[in-house]
């Protein structure tokens, strides 16, 4: 009964974007310093948990909806915190505290908007790939429920996939890559199965896009719509140095006509657990990618999976600043024995 509490952690944070929202000076840059200076902190403290469940209590987890409802409970949560958000900013406001708003909302956007949205979105049940959609709608990045199904995850760690980096590529010119190549990869996807029609999935998702742009355009102004684009790009930027760290240098093996199967050892795997339970264990990336049908509750360590120094949080303060990146990156793959990919797609 008290695993499912565990993941209460990611409403931590949207607690302190409430705050964010309607107070003002250091309460509007709470969010940001726990996800990025508190949390990397705690994992530095405390050592990773590779334990995992038994099969009775995997199968006691698989059962129990209460870890469905936690993830369900993202959605109404999400939506009211973006019109929350909406109705905060002010351009008579100060521009740090406008600023610490928007910046709270892009972590909202990354952490609620895209990664509950992740875990939603591996399901076959049509109801909770719905909710997928919303909340991707609140990130403008719809065509990850596109792309990540059914691009990413069959070309992993091959030059195929933009999601993944290679050897010696720093983040800056992987979000190039990957905001450039995840929508040109959801659009040849989309086309293919609408089989040659122009109005497919992808057309549709751009319209529902710009219809809340505009909506909020129209009920907000211009500069509360800059606001709210900005944001949603903090949130998509945070998707993306996610995926720089689940597989960078990794690859796989090219054999006669195809690549191998993917393997554990083909994502970053991190167990530290501030990390895990705040993204509702996206970090256990290696059983998420050799099985994606594996609920969030169940993923699982392991042990052929290379493992990262720190957690996510961490990782991602490493990522944006190369030569660090670099420094520590591939010593662990050194570490682990992992051939470097070094030629770019």
């Amino acid at each position: 009964m008290l695993r499912p509490l565990r993941y209460i952690t990611p409403y931590f944070l949207y607690v302190l974007a409430f705050l964010a929202f309607t107070k003002t000076g250091f309460y509007c840059w709470v969010p940001l310093i726990y996800l990025f200076f508190l949390i990397p902190l705690v994992e530095l403290l405390i050592k990773p948990d590779a334990e995992n469940l038994t099969e009775t209590q995997e199968a006691e987890a698989k059962a129990n909806p209460l870890f469905d409802f936690v993830l369900w409970l993202t959605v109404p949560l999400q939506i009211g915190a973006l019109y929350l958000f909406l109705t905060s900013l002010n351009s008579a406001d100060s521009f740090v505290d406008n600023a610490g708003r928007v910046v709270a909302m892009g972590l909202l956007c990354g952490t609620f908007g895209i990664n509950a949205a992740h875990e939603l979105g591996h399901r076959v049940n049509k109801f909770e790939q719905f909710l997928a959609k919303i909340l991707l709608l609140t990130s403008l990045y719809m065509h990850f429920f596109i792309e990540h199904n059914k691009g990413h995850h069959k070309h992993v760690a091959t030059p195929e996939d933009p999601s993944t980096a290679f050897y010696k590529q720093h983040l800056y010119a992987f979000w190039i890559q990957t905001f450039i190549g995840t929508q040109k990869k959801a659009w040849q996807i989309a086309t293919s199965e609408a089989k040659g029609s122009i109005f497919n999935e992808m057309a549709l998702f751009q319209l529902i896009q710009f219809a809340l742009v505009g909506l909020i355009y129209y009920f907000f102004g211009g500069f509360v719509t800059l606001c709210f684009l900005v944001a949603a790009f903090i949130g998509a930027a945070l998707l993306e140095t996610v995926n720089y760290i689940e597989h960078y240098g990794l690859q796989r093996d090219f054999a006669k006509t195809t690549f191998e199967r993917v393997k554990p050892a083909h994502s970053w795997n991190s167990n530290h657990l501030m990390g895990r339970l705040t993204l509702f264990e996206l970090s256990r990336h290696s059983d998420h990618h050799y099985l994606a049908s594996r609920k969030y509750q169940i993923l699982r360590h392991m042990e052929d999976a290379p493992q990262m120094p720190t957690g996510y949080p961490g990782m991602i303060l490493l990522a944006l600043f190369p030569p660090i990146w670099f420094k520590v990156m591939h010593r662990q793959m050194d570490r682990f024995g992992i051939t470097p990919q070094i030629i770019p797609r």
